[in-house]
């Protein structure tokens, strides 16, 4: 039983570039804290829930160093290091991040590659369906709800635990409006098996018949079909939103219709093929980081709430 263990990171890795990198970093139950460059969560483990923080010292390509609140067993350990492998995309390999720098040279300097994302799938598709037409302080206070609300000890709620809940418990008390049902009818299909995480998550798993599926899903259209796309690592689609009209409007210079724009920024980062979505999220990014300084600076009661650019714009 330990409390203390590390990871190997690839060697281009830095932690506060790579996990400030994604505005998922801003959700409960993620924490960031500037002023030590740690980063912690509970995760809900098989031996129950656990509060892990994790730092990077040496810098870039150095193991992270785990701290857990309570003592670890050996398989509570390997299941924490997945967890926390996945949130930071450690099996994205230097070749692939070296690759998308030479598609988009912009991000070389910085070393922009990877995003953020959740320990788990489900979580993944649970925080982008409180994402969908809504605004950011809203999905901001669904997340802490669900955690506070159905999670155990603040963790983020299991598919069982969400399955079981009622939907006027979701809707009174976690806020997340007419997502009620379709949040529980997700959960019930991923908690009975219906779904199979480990086939979305095969890069063998043809991109097609992920997106297909995904369509199939309750309260997933295609906005969200792409963006749970990229959160598996397949990158060529663009869930583009009412965000991406204003950043063609205001940094890009693009002209006309929503709808013209939408096809415009298509056209625009095709030619970046399974790296578009990195190359229009940086570009994002780096207008965000503009208005509010760097994301690891960034403190998550003042800018969590305010960091899209219609709010960084008032």
């Amino acid at each position: 039983m330990a409390t203390r263990f590390s990871i190997k990171v690839p060697r281009d890795f830095l932690l506060p570039r790579d996990y400030c990198s994604y505005g998922y970093f801003l959700l409960e139950p993620n924490h960031w804290e500037p002023r030590t460059s740690i980063f912690s969560r509970i995760l809900d483990l098989s031996g129950g829930p656990v509060r892990l923080d994790a730092g990077q010292q040496g810098g870039k390509g150095k193991p992270l160093t785990v701290r857990a609140n309570r003592a670890l067993s050996k398989s509570d350990r390997a299941e924490a290091t997945r967890q926390l492998s996945r949130i930071l995309r450690l099996d994205e390999t230097e070749a692939l991040i070296r690759d998308f720098h030479r598609v988009d040279p912009r991000f070389k300097r910085s070393g922009r590659g990877r995003m953020m994302r959740s320990p788990s799938f489900f979580e993944d598709v649970i925080k982008t369906v409180t994402s969908c037409n809504v605004t950011w302080p809203s999905t901001v206070v669904m997340n802490i709800r669900l955690c506070e609300v159905v999670g155990r000890a603040g963790a983020f709620p299991t598919p069982k635990r969400l399955a079981r809940t009622r939907p006027a418990t979701l809707r009174a008390r976690c806020r997340v409006g007419y997502r009620d049902a379709r949040i529980i009818e997700l959960s019930r299909m991923f908690a009975s098996g219906d779904v199979e995480p480990e086939w979305f998550e095969d890069p063998a798993t043809p991109d097609d018949a992920i997106h297909e599926a995904l369509l199939e899903w309750p309260g997933i259209g295609p906005y969200a079909a792409a963006n749970i796309m990229q959160l598996l690592g397949r990158y060529n689609r663009l869930p583009l939103d009412s965000e991406s009209i204003r950043h063609g409007k205001t940094v890009m210079g693009m002209k006309g219709s929503d709808r013209k724009i939408m096809a415009a920024m298509h056209k625009h980062f095709a030619p970046f093929g399974r790296h578009a979505f990195r190359s229009y999220w940086f570009e994002l990014w780096a207008h965000y980081e503009k208005k509010a300084g760097k994301s690891w600076t960034w403190e998550k009661k003042k800018v969590g709430s305010t960091f899209t650019a219609a709010q960084l714009n008032k």
